[in-house]
């Protein structure tokens, strides 16, 4: 990393003490700027290595709103602030800063910061990076490819889901001119598997026809930079009537990231990727977007034969690169069931990371699967081969964790009988999963911080460092931004092993995985017992969809297998789920019948329960038993479009 660094603070004597101490460490001091105009007329003419910025300034911009800009910029910064409440916390998150501290602080906390931060920025560009060489390996692959120019565009939108998230995407769709033959749009079903939604489809879904749609298509302006609009500000993007508003209240989407391609014949070729999540897209998407547009261009170019294929200036594809067709088949994701869009967005994040050696945190509550997912980041890593140990440290004794983790010397401490290997070394050239690192006391916090820091440590009683190389993967139920705002977990360490996040979603937001759930432990555990059950009953399933699942997933595993222990016959007919947790449970017990005085109250209350989802398995439209295109025109009736997420 450059080590010029810019101090953004407006308090002379804190600046001149953070410029003393980084000038003896080594660092260069590029300027002090006392507010975020000056910050920024600095950074315009030369950008620096690194931005220490304190969140409160004078004048009317802070801190967070030069943070934007520098995200944008893909500059690191950290922040400095005498705040450190859950609400600061949260906003400092928002901006997805590579360090956080907190004043006072000492000369060696500012310092390790700083190196974070490096280790933050590298690794997280390294994860890019690697992501979009893949993607012009698979573009080159395409283009050189004899399908027609649909298949192609199709193809291209389906790998830049590896670069880019999202549950539907459209592409040419700015000029329609009656339906372009090269107008695409995927709806995301599965990993890798998308519904192409055509004219036809459309016009059913929506109930308009082709005209329609393409005045809506036909008033669209763009921006010719990649553009995010995410939570009120997609809101706002689709308050007229458009084919954003029009894809947004059909599909239930609640973010959008637009992209302009130039073509050489002077059209323009507009990609929309939409996503069921109100805050999906941030400034590392458009920076991709803006590092591979000339690449998508010149792809797109050639999908539509504006130029010849020898003007395409893209990496041929490495010998062990595959087709997306075979992308399905995913060694190592095994015994994960499911195809809701937020387990497919933990997918992605998976394929992503797992083949660096970037630190994982693993965020969800309990029994949302947190060890399978370690499991899915080895097996798909070069490490597969190598030792994976698992620790669980709330289950370690205070008094031995130390001993467990880094090991001992015989003779250390009374009851040290022989020499020990700690977990650390057990799995040096593979991987470490630190489960439940949110109850690791904050006295060995402060030695696995030095781990990952130098990939180094003492056992008990030696005089001797043992050097290790081991790829950190780590798990907690618990808020840890909240944790650090308590001073229980160390600040630091947090910035440290959140360098990629990967956050499970509960059962309760993933109801339409319930049934195939449920289908995998009647299986399992009908085989154990020896047992022949096909199912669920109705009520059974109903009950089940209306639960709101607090111990997720193993909760559902444990009610699946008493349910077979009980079973009489080859159905499961009760479950027994406590009454207490039911939600929506006058719905599950009353028929799903819309032809009713109450139809629209009945078709918000399942959306609800769906999470405002209509299609595929555990939609609204299957609980209802209606085709998707017919609830959808009921909803456009009954003037039902929001309001069901409240």
């Amino acid at each position: 990393m450059n080590k010029k660094v810019l101090i953004v603070e407006d308090q002379f004597v804190e600046a001149n003490d953070v410029q003393l101490m980084l000038e003896k460490a080594g660092y260069q001091i590029y300027g002090i700027a006392r507010s975020v105009s000056a910050a920024q007329e600095m950074i315009a003419k030369e950008e620096p290595g690194l931005v220490l910025l304190d969140i409160f300034l004078k004048g009317k911009l802070t801190g967070i709103d030069l943070a934007r800009q520098l995200r944008e910029q893909n500059i690191p910064f950290i922040y400095l602030s005498a705040n450190s409440n859950e609400e600061v916390l949260n906003a400092a998150k928002a901006t997805q800063p590579d360090g956080f501290l907190v004043k006072p602080f000492r000369e060696k906390d500012l310092l390790v910061t700083l190196g974070i931060a490096a280790y933050r920025h590298e690794h997280s560009m390294d994860v890019y990076l690697k992501k979009e060489k893949i993607f012009k390996e698979r573009l080159s692959s395409i283009v050189a490819s004899h399908q027609d120019a649909k298949s192609k565009i199709m193809a291209i939108g389906k790998v830049l889901q590896g670069n880019i998230p999202f549950d539907y995407l459209t592409a040419g769709f700015n000029k329609l001119a009656g339906f372009a033959d090269h107008a695409v749009s995927l709806l995301r079903i599965g990993y890798d598997e998308y519904q192409e939604i055509g004219a036809t489809e459309l016009t059913t879904i929506t109930g308009l026809n082709k005209s329609d749609i393409a005045i809506l298509a036909a008033n669209l302006g763009y921006e010719p930079e990649p553009t995010l609009f995410n939570g009120k500000d997609f809101e706002s993007f689709c308050s007229g009537p458009s084919l954003h508003q029009l894809f947004a209240d059909n599909f239930n989407m609640q973010s959008c990231l637009t992209l302009s391609l130039q073509l050489g014949n002077g059209s323009q070729f507009v990609c929309c990727f939409y996503s069921k999540k109100s805050d999906t897209y941030n400034a590392d998407h458009t920076g991709s977007l803006n590092r591979l547009q000339d690449a998508l261009t010149k792809g797109v170019e050639n999908a539509l034969a504006l130029k010849k294929q020898d003007s395409i200036a893209i990496p041929k594809p490495s010998e062990g690169f595959k087709p997306a067709a075979n992308a399905r088949v995913m060694p190592g994701f095994e015994g994960i069931i499911g195809k809701s869009h937020l387990l497919l967005n933990v997918f992605d994040l998976i394929t992503q990371v797992a083949p660096s050696d970037a630190s994982v945190l693993i965020l969800g509550e309990s029994g949302t699967g947190k060890e399978r997912i370690a499991d899915c980041i080895h097996n798909l890593s070069p490490r597969k081969d190598k030792p994976f140990v698992k620790v669980n440290c709330a289950a370690l004794p205070s008094s031995l964790i130390e001993s467990e983790l880094f090991g001992h010397e015989k003779g250390s401490f009374t009851g040290a009988l022989e020499k020990r290997i700690g977990k650390f070394e057990k799995a040096d050239k593979g991987t470490i999963f630190l489960d439940e690192i949110g109850e690791m006391p904050i006295d060995i916090q402060a030695k696995m911080l030095r781990v990952l820091q130098e990939r180094c440590f003492e056992r008990v009683g030696a005089e001797n460092v043992t050097k290790i190389d081991v790829r950190i993967i780590a798990a907690t139920n618990r808020n840890l931004e909240r944790e650090v705002a308590d001073r229980r977990f160390r600040l630091d360490l947090y910035y440290r092993l959140n360098v990629f996040p990967i956050e499970l979603p509960a059962l309760r937001e993933r109801v339409g995985d319930i049934p195939a759930l449920a289908a995998h432990f009647i299986k399992h555990y009908g085989n154990k017992a020896g047992k022949k059950i096909t199912g669920l009953s109705d009520t059974a399933l109903k009950s089940m969809m209306a639960y709101d699942w607090p111990g997720n997933i193993r909760q559902l595993e444990n009610l699946i297998e008493r349910g077979v222990l009980l079973a009489k016959g080859e159905v499961i007919e009760n479950i027994s789920i406590p009454g207490s947790q039911k939600r929506g449970a006058d719905i599950a017990q009353e028929p799903l019948n819309p032809l009713k005085a109450n139809e629209r109250d009945v078709i918000i209350n399942v959306l609800k329960k769906c999470n405002g989802r209509i299609f595929g398995v555990g939609g609204a439209a299957e609980l209802l038993n209606l085709p998707p295109s017919t609830l959808t025109s009921k909803m456009k009736k009954l003037g039902i479009r929001k309001e069901f997420m409240g």
